[in-house]
């Protein structure tokens, strides 16, 4: 399976590090490919180490103006003329999506594909890995927006929130008929 992850590029602490390298081997143990924004920097790196280390593969999507902090030596590497380019190649080369720990880039990208399933332009899985609770007040959110009227789906529907890579990983091979 190829999974796309959004995440950060920053370089974070080990609440954040310890359960993506988790998800990263877990998911190169799986023999899938990472999709992600093709960076060697901070948790993308940290992920993308995991998932090599692992066994693999590792697809990346960078863009023009970051083409400077591309990950050498992956099995294929994109890069896209602009941010609009790169979620959608990012959104093709993937059959399943996971959100991790990010900042406004990542929070873009998650409402991209969640606004794509909504209006049913996309059936791919997604899962928020809600580490050490940083999406919780995004869950609250989410739950307000389906109380009062404005998802046309329910929630269940659209995202499923894992407090564990484990189960992050479970519940996208369980969708995708994995194993």
């Amino acid at each position: 399976m190829n999974i796309c992850v959004f995440l950060s590029a920053a370089d974070l602490d080990e609440r954040y590090t310890r359960p993506a390298k988790e998800f990263a081997r877990l998911l190169g143990k799986g023999g899938h490919t990472l999709v992600w924004g093709g960076s060697d920097v901070g948790l993308m790196k940290v992920v993308a180490d995991g998932v090599q280390e692992a066994g693999g593969r590792l697809c990346g999507v960078s863009v023009t103006f970051l083409a400077a902090k591309v990950r050498p030596g992956v099995e294929e590497m994109v890069v896209a003329s602009d941010l609009a380019e790169r979620k959608r190649l990012l959104l093709e080369k993937a059959d399943a999506v996971v959100i991790m720990v990010g900042g406004t880039g990542t929070l873009d990208e998650a409402t991209e594909i969640l606004e794509l399933k909504k209006h049913g332009h996309t059936d791919k899985p997604v899962v928020l890995l809600n580490t050490a609770g940083f999406y919780d007040g995004l869950r609250e959110q989410f739950h307000r927006m389906e109380d009062e009227g404005f998802l046309p789906r329910p929630l269940s529907e659209l995202v499923f929130f894992a407090e564990e890579p484990v189960g992050a990983l479970a519940y996208l091979e369980e969708a995708q008929g994995v194993k």
